[in-house]
């Protein structure tokens, strides 16, 4: 995969696994911040509030620079280092998984616990659509109405998104396209003449 793309979840998903009498209520969400992130893990606190555990792993960024793993009670590295492991082999980042246990008396043990909740999360992520994003950058330029053409025309070649344009005597386009294709882009944006070009982010 190029390195400006990633793969992540298009859509929340939940699955229900059982082990011995332990109940195990997977929730997978696509997220872009840890705020977001507390949200829902208050939301399910909140929802199951008297479940055992709320254990939960995520990654975020396009290379999953940042995560977070957490057993939430449970024994050491028996919940949240499984549940990261399978966002780590299946190349999933800007995702979170909770696994909500109800324990049912009858206990696991440190494998059966490794194995249950990396197979509720294997089994929640089998549910999700795996989408493919493009790391974008985003460039703003200011041009005057006479170079229009010239920026237009680049526009039609490299088919960047539009994210927002003002026409008047002094034009505005913001304009997003993945990371491999930005400098070519900010180059020739840069040889029009008259025109500003700054990028955003």
């Amino acid at each position: 995969m190029a390195a400006d793309s990633y793969k992540t979840i298009a859509r929340p998903a939940e699955t229900t696994y059982r082990q011995l009498s332990s109940k195990f209520l997977t929730y997978a969400y696509p997220v872009e911040s840890e705020a977001e992130i507390k949200e829902y893990l208050d939301a399910l606190r909140k929802r199951w509030f008297d479940a055992t555990h709320h254990c939960y792993a995520w990654r975020l960024g396009p290379h999953g620079e940042h995560f977070r793993a957490n057993d939430d009670g449970e024994p050491s590295s028996t919940a949240g280092k499984p549940i990261l492991g399978q966002l780590l082999s299946q190349e999933i980042t800007n995702c979170l998984v909770v696994v909500v246990r109800y324990f049912g008396g009858t206990k696991l043990g440190v494998p059966g616990l490794i194995a249950a909740y990396k197979e509720s999360t294997a089994q929640v992520l089998a549910e999700c659509e795996i989408v493919e994003r493009t790391v974008d950058v985003v460039i703003r330029v200011e041009f005057s109405y006479v170079a229009m053409n010239d920026v237009m025309r680049i526009v039609k070649d490299m088919q960047p998104r539009v994210l927002g344009q003002e026409f008047d005597n002094l034009c505005v386009m913001t304009l997003a396209i993945r990371e491999g294709e930005s400098e070519q882009l900010l180059g020739r944006l840069n040889k029009v003449e008259g025109a500003v070009v700054d990028i955003i982010e």
